[in-house]
């Protein structure tokens, strides 16, 4: 039987049948994924076949289907290891804040890069709008230019207050959406009001780090009630960038693909080259300093921690 997985827990898979139910299953020997090494050999939004098991209400999945794309970040502690966060999008939203906590454009440019290495649109939602001063409100408007500049499209939105909830629903129907982002953005605070019912756990801020706690340990495909699938991920610290080589890593920054054929050298780096268009830009103000500085810290391996 053909199946969906709408929920991974580690060991275990639910799988969403073609009968309309859900099973139990479990993976059939190892799993190797065109030679990535990965700690989650499944991922939500898997397309699988599964059979049951011999006098048993459980599955056993035999079969991964072809992805159309992925989410993947490198595993923090086994660095030569990645982690697959869910597959076959039609998007992906990354729900930041700029207060309590706040979200840091390092970390949104390692999400956006991540999306465009493997074609993945992206949307940033700017959530707890009920949060902000004049001087907050300042500092969104300069945060959402850098992005909307690029093509990148930004929402504000406040779980709290239910402020343009109704544009978000509008641009999730019939889609299937990856929700991400720090713990404590209030992800979860979003994602209740869109599943009324559902009651996702919430967490509070660590008054000490102002860092969010984990609510969600798992991530979920959840059925949209106007049409379409949301998945809710695991809150994500950092976001380490995996199987993209350094010489590659500009095509997935838009303001340097568009003129990266103007620099001098063929296999220019955009570092410290003679007759680079990059370069000439971030001086001209053309490229955000925020963004390159974003590049370098890629490009030079380092991690960006929350």
């Amino acid at each position: 039987m053909q199946g969906l997985v709408i929920k991974s827990t580690g060991s275990w898979y639910q799988v969403h049948g073609a009968d309309g139910k859900d099973y139990d299953c479990r993976i059939k020997g190892k799993f190797r994924i065109k030679g990535i090494q990965t700690t989650n050999p499944l991922a939500v939004g898997d397309q699988v076949d599964f059979e049951m098991e011999p006098n048993s209400e459980n599955g056993v999945i035999y079969k991964l289907h072809e992805r159309k794309n992925y989410i993947i970040r490198k595993s923090i502690n086994l660095s030569k290891q990645a982690q697959i966060i869910a597959a076959n999008l039609d998007q992906a939203y990354l729900v930041v804040t700029l207060v309590s906590p706040r979200t840091s454009l390092g970390f949104i440019d390692r999400f956006l890069v991540t999306a465009e290495a493997y074609r993945i649109p992206a949307i940033l939602v700017f959530n707890k709008l009920d949060l902000f001063n004049e001087d907050g409100l300042a500092v969104l408007a300069e945060y959402k230019g850098i992005y909307e500049r690029l093509g990148y499209p930004c929402y504000e939105v406040s779980a709290l207050e239910g402020t343009n909830i109704p544009l978000i629903e509008s641009l999730l129907k019939d889609q299937t959406t990856l929700f991400s982002g720090h713990s404590g953005v209030g992800k979860s605070s979003l994602i209740n009001v869109l599943l009324p019912g559902r009651s996702i756990k919430t967490g509070e801020i660590s008054e000490s780090s102002d860092k969010g706690q984990h609510t969600t340990t798992f991530a979920e495909m959840h059925t949209l009630p106007f049409g379409g699938y949301l998945i809710d991920t695991p809150g994500i610290r950092e976001l380490g960038i995996y199987d993209i080589k350094p010489e590659e890593l500009g095509h997935y920054f838009r303001e340097m693909r568009d003129l990266m054929h103007l620099c001098k050298f063929h296999n220019c780096r955009h570092i410290n080259e003679p007759g680079c268009a990059v370069l000439q830009a971030v001086e001209s103000g053309e490229i955000e300093i925020s963004r390159y500085e974003s590049y370098l810290s890629i490009f030079h391996g380092n991690e960006t921690r929350a």
